[in-house]
C-alpha cells in the first residue's frame, strides 16, 4: 500500500494497543476509492491526507473508532455525490458514522472575520453539542496537517486559515491540555501571520543558544546527578522555548529578548507529588532563585487542569534558566490534556487526593483498568466530559464555560478579578440572586459591582468551585490584607510547633521558619506567614520540613511553662530608658521588655504586657490580633503595663511607627513624600515600594517618631501630598 498508510500501521503497531486493523484497512480503501481522481494543493492525492490525520490521532492514542473517523473525515465533505452519513453507519457503525458527521458539521460552520473574538466559545457550544469529545480531537489533528501543509495555498488563504488557528484551534487545544498540539498549531501560525517577526525571534534563538550550545546539557548533568544523590528517580528533559511563546512575551508584554528568563528550562520528572517539593529544595540549594519567580500549580492548578512546579534560576555561568518539577501523571496530562487518558494509564492508581476538578480522571482511568471494552471507555468519557461543564451567557450574548455546580462568585472572577473583587450582588435572567447560586446551562449572568466595596470575604474560598476563582480570592487577600495573613499565618505555625515537644523561644520560631520558607524557595518567613494566612500553602504542606527544622534547633526539655509573672527573667540594672522605650511593668521595673513587631505599639496606644517563654515581656497594642486570638487560652501569661511619663530634661526616645500609603505611580512621588518627612524632620527607617494595579504604587514605611500625636501628625501632612490617595498604619515587614 501507499500514500503512507503502511506508516499508519507501523505507528498503529508500535503502541501496543490492540486495534481492529481490518475495520481500518477497510476504511481506507473505502476513502481511498472516495477520494481517487482528487489532488491537494500540493499535487500529492488527496487520500495523504486523511492517511496523515489518521497518523495524528493514532499517536494520541485514540481507538479503532477514531482512526476510522479519521480516514473518513472528508468523504462526506468532499463526496457527497458517491457517500452519505447512512452508507458510512452500514459500512462501518454508528460510533464512526456520528463522529464524521461532527466533523462535517464542525466543517460547515461559516468562518466570520469579525466574529473572531468570539469563535473559541462558539466551537465550545458545538463541542458540547457534538457529544463525542473524539470529533474535536480529530478535528484538531485535521488542522494540524493541514497547517504543516499550508504553504501550498494562495497567501490570501494562508493568512486566513492561520489567522483562525491562532484564534479558534491553538486555545482550544490550551483548553483541553494538548500543549504538544497546541505550541506546534501556535508557531506555524505565527510563520505565516508575522513571517518577518518569526525569523527575527528564531534569529535571536538560534544565536543565543549558539552560545550556550552545552548550557542545557551540563546542566542536566548536575541537576540528575544531585537529584540521584538524594535517593529520587527521575527523569530530565531539557528545552529552548519556542518561537511563538518568546514572540509573545516580546511583543504583548512588552519585553526585550534579554529580559526573557525562562529561555531554557529542565523538566524534571518523578514518581510522586512529595518528592516534586523535595526535588525544589535541592534545586534551590543548588542555584540561586530568582525572586517573584516561583510558581505552585501543583496546589493551585491551572484551569486547563495543568499541575507542575515552576521556578527560575540563576546558572553557574549566570545563565538564567526555569526548571520544571512534576509526576509522570502530571506529565502525561500536561502533554496530552484529556487525550492522555486513552494514551496512558495513570500512575497513582485513583489517588483521592486528585482535585475536584480531575475527578472525572480518575473515573475513566479506573474504568479503563477494569474493562478492555473501548466503548465502555468511551461512554464514561461522554458522560463526565460534558456534564463537568455549564454553558452560560453574559448580557451581550459571548459564551463562558465554567465548571459544573458553579456559582455567581466563580462567573465573577471568571470574567476578570476586579469584577469578582468589586461584587456586591448577582442577576440571573434579569433576577437578583444570592452571590453564591448555582449556575445552569444557558442563563444570563449579569455581575453587580461597586467602586466602595472592600473587596471579597475569606468565605467566599469556601463558597466558590473554581480553582481560578479561589486563586484570585488568595492574591487579592495576599496583596490586600497582607498584615492580617502574617498573624493567621504564624498563629497556625506556633499552633502546629506547640504539638512538638520542649518550647522555643520568639528567636527560635524565626529561625526555623526562616530556614522553611528558603527551603520551599518562598522567600522570607513573613512570607511564608502570608501565604499560609491566605490559604496559598497548608500548614500540612509544610509540616515534614517545619519538625525536621524544629528538631535541628530545639532539644526537648522539662522546662515548665511560664504562668505568672515571678516566673519573668529580669535583667540585673533597672530599664529606665533605652532601646525599648520606657514602659511600667504592673508597678516594677527590672523586667525584660521589648516592643511586639506585629503592632509596634506607640506611647499613647493602649498596651498590654504578654509574658513570653524565655525571653521576658512582649509589649502588644491592646487590639493586636496576636493578643486577642491568644487571650482564650493564655489569660495568665497577660500582665498589665503602662506608658512611663517623661520627666523634665529627659531625651524623648523615638520609636518607629508604621505605614502604608496607597499613592499614583508619578515619578516625583517619592522624592515629594521624602521631603514632607525632611521639612518635619522625620527619619525614615525603612521603605519599599510595589506596584498595585497599572497606575498606582503601595509604599510601605517605617518612620521615626515621638508618639500616636505625632504619628498621626505625619500621617495628615502626607495625606496632604497631590496623588496620595490614603495613608493608614500598620503593615509587616
Amino acid at each position: 500500500m501507499q500514500d503512507g498508510f503502511d506508516h499508519l500501521l507501523q505507528t498503529l503497531d508500535s503502541t501496543g494497543k490492540n486495534y481492529n486493523i481490518e475495520k481500518i484497512t477497510k476504511a481506507f480503501e473505502f476513502a481511498k476509492q472516495l477520494h481517487e481522481g482528487q489532488f491537494r494543493k500540493s499535487g500529492e492525492p488527496y487520500i495523504s491526507h486523511p492517511v496523515a490525520v489518521a497518523e495524528i490521532v493514532a499517536g494520541l492514542g485514540l481507538d479503532t473508532d477514531s482512526i476510522c473517523a479519521a480516514l473518513l473525515h472528508d468523504t462526506i465533505e468532499d463526496c457527497s455525490d458517491r457517500v452519505d452519513l447512512p452508507k458510512i453507519k452500514k459500512e462501518f457503525g454508528e460510533q464512526v458514522a456520528d463522529i464524521v458527521d461532527g466533523l462535517t458539521k464542525l466543517i460547515k460552520i461559516p468562518f466570520n472575520d469579525k466574529e473572531d473574538e468570539h469563535m473559541e466559545n462558539l466551537r465550545k457550544m458545538f463541542l458540547a453539542m457534538a457529544k463525542d469529545i473524539r470529533v474535536i480531537f480529530i478535528k484538531l489533528a485535521d488542522r494540524l496537517h493541514n497547517m504543516r501543509t499550508l504553504s501550498a495555498q494562495s497567501e490570501e488563504k494562508r493568512r486566513l486559515i492561520a489567522l483562525e488557528t491562532m484564534h479558534v484551534y491553538a486555545p482550544l487545544a490550551h483548553r483541553l491540555g494538548m500543549q504538544r498540539i497546541k505550541q506546534e498549531l501556535e508557531n506555524l501560525a505565527l510563520s505565516y501571520l508575522d513571517p518577518i517577526g518569526y525569523r527575527e525571534v528564531q534569529s535571536d534563538i538560534d544565536k543565543k543558544f549558539g552560545m550556550n550550545k552545552d548550557f542545557i546539557v551540563n546542566t542536566r548533568a548536575a541537576i540528575e546527578k544531585k537529584v540521584r544523590e538524594s535517593g529520587i528517580e527521575c527523569t530530565l528533559e531539557g528545552r529552548v522555548k519556542s518561537v511563538y511563546s518568546v514572540y509573545r512575551k516580546m511583543f504583548k508584554q512588552n519585553k526585550s529578548f534579554d529580559e526573557i528568563y525562562d529561555f531554557y528550562a529542565i523538566r524534571i520528572i518523578v514518581e510522586t507529588e512529595l518528592e516534586c517539593y523535595t526535588v525544589l529544595g535541592i534545586i534551590h540549594d543548588m542555584y540561586n532563585s530568582i525572586p517573584g519567580r516561583f510558581k505552585d500549580y501543583i496546589s493551585i492548578p491551572k484551569p486547563n487542569m495543568y499541575r507542575s512546579l515552576h521556578t527560575t534560576v540563576i546558572g553557574h555561568d549566570g545563565v538564567p534558566f526555569e526548571v520544571q518539577i512534576r509526576t509522570w501523571e502530571m506529565h502525561h496530562i500536561a502533554e496530552y490534556g484529556i487525550a492522555a487518558h486513552w494514551k496512558y494509564k495513570s500512575g497513582d492508581h485513583g489517588d483521592v487526593g486528585l482535585d475536584q476538578k480531575l475527578e472525572w480522571i480518575a473515573k475513566l482511568v479506573e474504568n479503563e483498568s477494569s474493562t478492555a471494552d473501548p466503548d465502555e471507555f468511551i461512554d464514561a468519557l461522554k458522560i463526565d466530559i460534558f456534564q463537568d461543564e455549564t454553558f452560560v451567557f453574559t448580557p451581550k450574548g459571548d459564551v463562558i464555560t465554567l465548571p459544573q455546580n458553579s456559582n455567581c462568585i466563580d462567573f465573577a472572577y471568571h470574567i476578570h478579578s476586579e469584577v469578582g473583587n468589586r461584587m456586591v450582588g448577582a442577576k440571573v435572567n434579569g433576577k437578583i440572586v444570592p452571590i453564591d447560586r448555582t449556575l445552569e446551562n444557558g442563563e444570563i449572568v449579569e455581575i453587580l459591582t461597586s467602586s466602595s466595596t472592600k473587596g471579597p470575604s475569606r468565605n467566599w474560598l469556601k463558597i466558590v468551585k473554581t480553582s481560578e476563582a479561589k486563586a484570585k480570592i488568595r492574591q487579592w487577600f495576599k496583596k490586600e490584607k497582607r498584615a492580617e495573613n502574617i498573624v493567621a499565618g504564624r498563629d497556625e505555625i506556633i499552633a502546629e510547633m506547640r504539638k512538638y515537644p520542649g518550647t522555643f523561644t520568639e528567636e527560635q520560631l524565626g529561625t526555623i521558619v526562616t530556614n522553611v520558607a528558603n527551603r520551599g524557595g518562598i522567600g522570607s518567613a513573613d512570607d511564608l506567614y502570608n501565604m499560609i494566612g491566605y490559604g496559598g500553602l497548608s500548614v500540612n504542606k509544610i509540616s515534614t520540613r517545619l519538625r525536621d527544622e524544629y528538631d535541628k534547633l530545639i532539644t526537648p526539655t522539662e522546662e515548665t511553662p511560664i504562668t505568672d509573672a515571678s516566673q519573668i527573667q529580669t535583667s540585673e540594672k533597672k530599664h529606665s530608658s533605652g532601646e525599648y522605650g520606657s514602659v511600667i511593668v504592673d508597678g516594677l521595673e527590672g523586667c525584660q521588655v521589648k516592643f511586639a513587631k506585629c503592632c509596634n505599639p506607640l506611647p499613647g496606644d493602649n498596651i498590654v504586657g504578654f509574658i513570653t517563654k524565655g525571653y521576658g515581656i512582649s509589649v502588644h497594642k491592646c487590639d493586636c490580633p496576636n493578643i486577642i486570638n491568644n487571650t482564650a487560652q493564655n489569660k495568665d501569661r497577660l500582665v498589665n503595663v503602662e506608658w512611663r511619663a517623661c520627666s523634665g530634661g529627659q531625651k524623648e526616645e523615638q520609636y518607629e511607627g508604621l505605614m502604608q500609603i496607597v499613592a499614583d505611580d508619578r515619578i516625583s512621588m517619592l522624592a515629594d513624600i521624602s521631603g514632607t518627612l525632611a521639612d518635619m524632620r522625620v527619619s525614615i527607617v525603612q521603605i519599599n515600594t510595589q506596584k498595585k494595579g497599572v497606575d498606582q504604587m503601595i509604599i510601605n514605611m517605617g518612620v521615626s517618631c515621638k508618639n500616636l500625636a505625632h504619628f498621626n501628625s505625619i500621617i495628615s501632612r502626607l495625606k496632604a501630598i497631590k496623588g496620595v490617595n490614603d495613608v493608614h498604619r500598620g503593615y509587616v515587614k
